[in-house]
């Protein structure tokens, strides 16, 4: 075999072209030695500290100029313009799309006004705005107490921290309203020195340590989840815990299924209300999205809350967590694809179906459980002794706790649709029970007719069949905002203005 140098100097073009090769290779390298010192300088300057703030900081402005693709991808909570089939952001009037809900919670705050919710970026604003909290006139007026605002916002930890858990829980709603000012957001996930994800809210800690668990223990793509399950989760106003005080407590003691939770309550007598129409001891669930998550495959494949609502995403050669919580089907390249190789329009669909089928049996059990609270009224109106309704009011009150677990627990119908159909499933079992054992009370009592079922085509129907004086709650609504509304704010500014740090 010749030398390399004699091939060369015999062919002088194929010494000129590794020559040109070396320096297209020493190019290349340069490129990227430049880009990987480019991206390095990049991502020093990007998490730079630019301010110094403590744990109990609230105001999300603050956090953002330290994490500034963070904060500007949360803000996007702000926008309400998707939809989809039947969730998305935008402010929708669940009483007006289904007036039957009206009568399912007469006699509760959810049959005066009900609007699902929109982003975490309005969750101080919606508070103020729903009928359900009333129009108080002053810090110690309105019907709901002041545990109401301890998801809606960082203000919250940072109020439990100067005053003690307790004492934040005790009172009124209004008397709180000039301190729960910002939003939901860094501080209610975030530890200010580490960034580390950490539980805010002793409720979700306290119910762990009463399981036996240390939540302390938990790793980091669980807490992609458990800072979820601080607010998404079934919980009640224990009363006896602090006497006379509203305690933010979850009911998990004897497990995590609805079963589990209805013992719970039945053991200790509890009640949400007493209905209006039928006079069933009652139970609302609130959102238990965390609870039947659980129940999931997702949550059985390890995947986590985040994984799904606040995937990863690449700006500027930096990769970060999304902050614009939204629902994966806005976002399906980035959540539902990372996994799933189905083309988009295919994934939707799936998860049409599967709330369409659910959401198909739900309705019907709504049908059965306004007719049962209506036959009640009319067994009542016979002359029915509470003796002979008490049977038939627990199976109402079941009935009704698993139609509510299953329509509060946004986005149940996916997360475990095999779940949430069984729920509605032994709902609808209980409700026509319910109905059998009426049936025989009207009997009894010589009624041999059916029960009329209720117009309540709309809202405005619904609301006047069980007796509510809407226009009356709207002016005292328009009251609040006029008179005290003005005072919280004024309140809160100069609260602020003391702030260390500066905006």
């Amino acid at each position: 075999m010749k030398p390399i140098q004699e091939s060369v100097g015999k062919k002088p073009l194929l010494g000129w072209m590794i020559f040109l090769a070396t320096l297209v290779v020493v190019f290349l390298l340069g490129l990227l030695a430049s880009s990987i010192m480019e991206r390095r300088a990049e991502s020093v300057f990007a998490y730079t500290p630019q301010v110094k703030y403590d744990q109990w900081e609230p105001r999300n402005e603050v956090w953002g100029q330290n994490f500034p693709r963070e904060f500007q991808s949360y803000y996007q909570t702000a926008d309400t313009t998707f939809r989809s089939k039947y969730d998305g952001s935008a402010m929708i009037d669940m009483l007006e799309v289904d007036p039957r809900l009206v009568v399912l919670w007469a006699g509760y705050g959810f049959s005066k006004d009900y609007n699902q919710g929109r982003g975490h970026y309005y969750a101080v604003k919606d508070i103020q705005n729903t009928l359900r909290t009333g129009g108080p006139k002053n810090e110690k007026d309105g019907p709901m107490p002041a545990t109401c605002w301890t998801c809606k916002s960082p203000d919250v930890p940072r109020l439990m921290n100067e005053i003690g858990v307790a004492e934040f829980y005790k009172g009124k709603w209004a008397g709180k309203g000039s301190e729960i000012v910002n939003p939901i957001g860094c501080a209610d996930c975030h530890d200010a020195k580490t960034m580390n994800l950490r539980v805010t809210r002793p409720a979700l800690i306290e119910a762990f340590e009463r399981q036996g668990k240390d939540i302390n223990k938990a790793t980091h793509q669980e807490m992609r989840s458990l800072v979820c399950a601080q607010c998404h989760v079934e919980y009640y106003f224990n009363k006896k815990r602090v006497e006379g005080v509203p305690y933010l407590t979850f009911p998990w003691d004897k497990g995590m299924t609805v079963e589990a939770a209805e013992e719970y309550y039945d053991e200790m007598d509890f009640k949400d209300w007493t209905h209006k129409l039928s006079r069933a001891p009652m139970l609302k669930a609130q959102h238990p999205g965390y609870e039947i998550y659980l129940k999931g495959i997702h949550a059985d494949r390890g995947v986590s809350c985040a994984d799904c609502h606040m995937p990863y995403k690449s700006e500027g050669g930096q990769k970060f967590t999304d902050h614009h919580i939204q629902s994966p089907l806005n976002n399906v390249a980035n959540s539902c694809q990372v996994c799933h190789r189905q083309e988009t329009d295919k994934l939707i669909k799936n998860v049409f179906t599967r709330q369409d089928q659910i959401i198909g049996n739900r309705d019907k059990l709504e049908e059965l459980l306004v007719r049962a609270h209506v036959e009640a009224k009319k067994a009542w109106d016979l002359g029915a002794t509470e003796t002979e309704m008490k049977p038939v009011l627990q199976l109402i009150r079941h009935a009704q706790w698993r139609w509510d677990y299953a329509a509060a627990s946004h986005g149940g119908s996916f997360h475990a649709p095999t779940e949430i159909g069984r729920i509605i499933a032994t709902g609808i079992v209980r409700a026509q029970d319910a109905r059998i054992d009426l049936a025989r009370i009207f009997a009894k009592y010589g009624f041999n007719q059916e029960v009329a079922y209720p117009d309540i085509a709309t809202k405005a129907k619904a609301q006047k069949f069980i007796g509510l004086d809407i226009e009356k709650l709207k002016k005292e609504k328009e009251g609040f905002k006029k008179n005290l509304l003005p005072e919280w704010r004024e309140k809160a500014k100069k609260r602020e203005s003391t702030y260390q740090v500066k905006l």
